[in-house]
């Protein structure tokens, strides 16, 4: 059985340009947990947040099957996400919130931490 990393990067996929290779997956969503309790998840959308060596691709996504439908954004690679905190992160996506649960954090903190740049030996 697929893990759900594995499903959303072979969903990804398509997107990618030719040799471009996922570095790391994760989701989110439009919608605040306050504002999915108080307005139910009908007006929710999925974003699928796609980072390479090159770039960060938001694809917007069914919140139901994590299906791409699109490219939201394209995000220089050089964009960093966290540190995050809360039991949501938040990314400015477009000038719009998108709220990403804590079971991604991890995905996120690795993300921002390939940006890295390692000590140059004397």
């Amino acid at each position: 059985m697929r893990s759900v990393g594995d499903k959303l990067r072979a969903a990804a996929e398509p997107y990618l340009k030719p040799g471009e290779t996922i570095e790391e997956v994760f989701i989110g969503q439009n919608r605040s947990m306050m504002k999915q309790i108080l307005f139910g998840m009908i007006w929710n959308k999925g974003r699928l947040f796609v980072v390479t060596a090159e770039r960060i691709l938001v694809l917007h996504a069914s919140m139901w099957t994590l299906h791409p439908k699109g490219v939201l954004a394209e995000l220089p690679r050089s964009t960093r996400f966290g540190p995050p905190t809360g039991l949501t992160h938040i990314i400015q996506v477009n000038g719009r919130p998108v709220y990403v649960g804590r079971k991604f954090f991890k995905d996120i903190i690795a993300a921002d931490g390939a940006l890295e740049v390692p000590p140059v030996a004397a």
